[in-house]
């Protein structure tokens, strides 16, 4: 992958079509411009195809990238959520925008294979395209301007790192996924697998749970009846699922903490809390507050200006009820 590309500017597309069904606009206006945030009085058209309600961290990312990208700072995003996390609803949605001639597409990709059409398509409209969060596979660059995420790899190794450091001599673990076909969860799995290295941990089970608390809770407690209660450690994916097999094992009789660790990603408010009462061992945040950045890029996208193909989004980890205590009455997600 390239260091860094250079875009050239695409502005003063005239609307060819109208936005395919379920496709909204989160701020008026009709004239389009410079990328200068509305200062020639005209808006910048974005194209957001997202991936809509999922959990809390999706609902702190898509908020904050709607509140960014608002008429005040000179834009017309118009937000396209995937009908029921399904890719061919983005891929119209992504489809309707490049025919209506927006000027910038923002893509948070319900799965990582089968954009290559799709990106081929904005291309030769000449309409940069900006990956928030997720990333798609093959890693063909040159079809998008960036990526803008937490490093899934280094987040999920820290978590890695971090129980190996907890079970010296070793113990049974789980791991609860997402779905499968999401590039997020590839790469969480090999992030927390070479985090834990030579470890003495045992792997007994992985399954996914949907990102779902519901699931999360349901999946072990079917793993702990499967294992006789003998699991000394789950990694969650998300902190949903980590939520529910916190209570999966208080119901099995297990006291986390001590029976049982439990160690989740994204670090929304309702996980620190449960790290600071207890009900969770580690939590490591997956920042989701990137909008300011995304509208930097943009901007210089749309000038022509050169951009990283990857910008990594800083995440914090909270490894004790003394951490996510000193970081929860300014917790903003």
């Amino acid at each position: 992958m390239s260091a860094k590309k250079h875009i050239r500017a695409v502005l003063g597309f005239a609307a060819v079509g109208a936005l395919a069904l379920g496709l909204t606009a989160c701020s008026g206006g009709d004239d389009k411009g410079s990328s200068d945030g509305g200062a020639s009085g005209e808006l910048v058209e974005v194209g957001f195809v997202a991936v809509g309600p999922e959990g809390g961290w999706r609902q702190a990312n898509e908020q904050n990238i709607k509140d960014t990208f608002t008429e005040d700072a000179g834009y017309k995003l118009s937000y396209a959520p995937a009908a029921n996390l399904d890719q061919k609803s983005q891929i119209d949605s992504f489809t309707a925008f490049v025919d209506q001639g927006v000027d910038v597409i923002l893509l948070s990709a319900t799965e990582a294979t089968g954009w290559e059409d799709s990106l081929k398509l904005a291309q030769e409209a000449e309409i940069p395209v900006i990956l928030l969060d997720r990333g798609i596979e093959p890693e063909d660059d040159s079809l998008y301007v960036t990526r803008i995420a937490p490093d899934n790899i280094e987040v999920a190794k820290e978590v890695g790192e971090w129980a190996a450091s907890a079970f010296p001599d070793g113990g049974n673990y789980v791991v609860l996924e997402g779905p499968a076909g999401v590039g997020v969860v590839n790469e969480r799995n090999e992030g927390f697998e070479a985090g834990l290295g030579d470890s003495a941990l045992n792997k007994v089970d992985a399954q996914t749970a949907n990102w779902s608390t519901e699931e999360g809770k349901s999946v072990l407690e079917t793993m702990l009846k499967a294992n006789g209660n003998d699991i000394q450690f789950v990694f969650a994916q998300n902190d949903e699922m980590g939520l529910g097999a916190a209570q999966a094992a208080e119901e099995a009789g297990l006291v986390v903490g001590q029976d049982i660790k439990i160690a989740t990603i994204d670090g929304t408010k309702n996980a620190i809390q449960a790290l600071a009462d207890g009900k969770l061992s580690y939590v490591h945040e997956y920042n989701p507050l990137f909008g300011e950045t995304a509208l930097d890029v943009v901007k210089k996208a749309l000038d022509g200006e050169d951009v990283d193909s990857y910008i990594i989004v800083p995440s914090e980890a909270f490894d004790s009820a003394d951490a996510a205590k000193a970081v929860l009455a300014d917790r903003k997600y």
